[in-house]
């Protein structure tokens, strides 16, 4: 049962980044300025292609469970940041302070459950683990 569990876990985690990261690229040119606007050097471009890729690259290393550790850390990489960057409920009116910090308190749990990934790693239902079982019959190999 624990193994089923891991593999929905990465399933569901997967699932946020992947929704993340279609939205990024579906408001590309909003989102684009938006950065350009922020204190990141630049144009803004460089740094919203970098979250897709770590978004993309990450969601399927953590999604198929191989080198999950990696995705997860590529995940990090852009999730931590932009946690503490966007839901600054500290920073925000009274009146939207509760709901800010209330999605500040939901990414801490994504991070956390990105983190039990790490720590436990993959689980049995993974390509890493069918790497690991799967024999290769010792043969002539392949004639050239």
């Amino acid at each position: 049962m624990k193994d089923k569990i891991d593999l929905l876990a990465r399933i569901l985690l997967a699932s946020i980044f992947f929704l993340h990261s279609y939205d990024l690229i579906n408001h590309y040119f909003g989102i684009k300025e938006k950065v350009a606007a922020s204190f990141l050097p630049g144009n803004g471009s460089f740094w919203l292609i970098s979250a897709i890729v770590l978004l993309i690259f990450g969601s399927i290393l953590l999604l198929i469970g191989y080198r999950s550790k990696f995705g997860v850390v590529l995940l990090l990489i852009y999730f931590i940041p932009i946690t503490f960057y966007s839901n600054q409920f500290w920073n925000v009116e009274a009146s939207i302070k509760h709901t800010t910090a209330i999605e500040f308190v939901e990414s801490l749990a994504i991070i956390g459950g990105l983190f039990m990934v790490y720590v436990n790693g993959s689980g049995k239902y993974s390509i890493k683990r069918l790497f690991a079982t799967t024999k290769v019959k010792k043969g002539k190999g392949l004639l050239i």
